[in-house]
């Protein structure tokens, strides 16, 4: 039987890349540590199918050395102020999954004659946050009496992004890479990204985050493609970025979901302070986090009161079990986004796209599943 020489170090960068142990892997792979020590060698078989249990480009594993593998797009991602660390398999699939949809629909639009979206670099950092976050308002249709009436956070977040995909904007929101449920997205890596274009606008959030955080990495994508602005970052709204498109996004997003002049009119100084988030949080369909930054904006807390309260909270939340989401997260029409899986289903059954290429951007592979997709978005056949 024929052996693979390959790098020993290739084979534990994977392993780690991956974010597996040996001990997981050994399993499948009984002779995986010898193969790292060099005293032993894989075939080419097993070579592939370690590939594929560490979500490695086979390929990868022929080089003399380990890549060095960066974000394909600007990575604003902090941990402690400090930029993070290496992409986890995961976010890249992820972002390279919504590159080719982005790719396929600005085709797309092409040929349909659409044309480009004013509001796609229509903002600068240089612009007033609260005149920025109203114009957004105002052009998303964003009412804040509608949504103080919805009666949930889900209903409030299905709305939103309703609003971005009525505006061509490609909302996709998922939990896992592509449809895969066992390669699940952890939202402390990364909380959302978008990939700013004229023509196929795109906006990831992460759906692995709660409903309430969603609703904010919503708003602070949605401000980069308002700037023009590509984007990967770990959005919150405790965080003062250093970069000025960063934290120009976390104010208009704040602003836009909690206008600052709302917030004073409602805002009882007098209440308890835990009574008064969770009202708050309800009434703007915001988390708790959110709010509590916005009562400091608001001069209703000091730097320590705001700081101390904040990470009492977050240990509060860190405590709480997340559920699955609800069939809207689990749906195709939320991981792919309703605008770009509605013109893909129509263009297939057009015979403009094939459908192993339908498949492949929607990642499934069973016609009755594509049946489904289509009857739910309105187009059957």
């Amino acid at each position: 039987m024929n052996r693979v020489a390959v790098n020993p170090e290739l084979l534990r960068w994977a392993r780690e890349r991956s974010g597996r142990s040996a001990e997981r892997l050994a399993g499948k792979f009984p002779k995986l540590e010898a193969w790292e020590r060099g005293e032993a060698q894989p075939t080419l078989k097993q070579l592939e199918q370690f590939a594929k249990a560490t979500f490695t480009p086979v390929g990868y594993l022929f080089l003399q050395q380990p890549p060095d593998e960066r974000v394909p797009i600007p990575d604003f991602r902090t941990i402690a102020s400090t930029p993070a660390g290496r992409p986890s398999p995961d976010l890249l699939d992820t972002i390279y999954l919504c590159q080719q949809r982005q790719e396929w629909y600005r085709d797309f639009a092409r040929t349909m004659g659409e044309a480009p979206l004013g509001l796609v670099g229509s903002a600068r950092v240089t612009d007033d946050v609260v005149t920025a976050a109203a114009a957004m308002r105002g052009v998303l249709g964003f009412n804040l009496d509608e949504r103080r009436r919805l009666p949930t956070w889900t209903e409030a977040l299905r709305r939103f992004i309703d609003q971005a995909d009525g505006l061509s904007i490609l909302v996709m929101v998922s939990g896992v890479v592509g449809s895969n449920n066992r390669r699940r997205l952890d939202a402390e890596e990364f909380r959302g990204f978008a990939l700013a274009d004229p023509l196929a606008p795109l906006v990831f959030v992460n759906g692995a985050d709660t409903k309430a955080a969603q609703m904010f990495t919503l708003a602070h994508e949605l401000a980069h493609v308002w700037l023009g602005e590509t984007a990967v970052s770990n959005a919150q709204a405790s965080d003062a970025p250093q970069h000025d498109v960063e934290r120009w996004c976390n104010q208009v997003a704040a602003e836009l979901l909690v206008p600052l002049a709302s917030l004073r009119e409602t805002y009882d100084r007098n209440a308890a302070l835990d009574a008064e988030v969770d009202r708050l949080a309800r009434r703007f369909k915001v988390s708790t986090l959110v709010i509590l930054r916005r009562i400091h904006d608001a001069g209703g807390l000091s730097r320590q009161q705001f700081w101390d309260a904040y990470e009492a909270e977050l240990e509060r939340l860190r405590a709480v079990p997340r559920g699955s989401g609800g069939d809207f997260y689990l749906t195709l029409g939320a991981r792919a986004g309703k605008t770009f899986a509605r013109a893909l289903v129509i263009s297939t059954l057009e015979g403009r796209t094939s459908f192993t290429e339908a498949f492949r951007l929607l990642g499934f592979k069973k016609m009755a599943t594509f049946r489904e997709l289509g009857q739910s978005l309105g187009v059957g056949f």
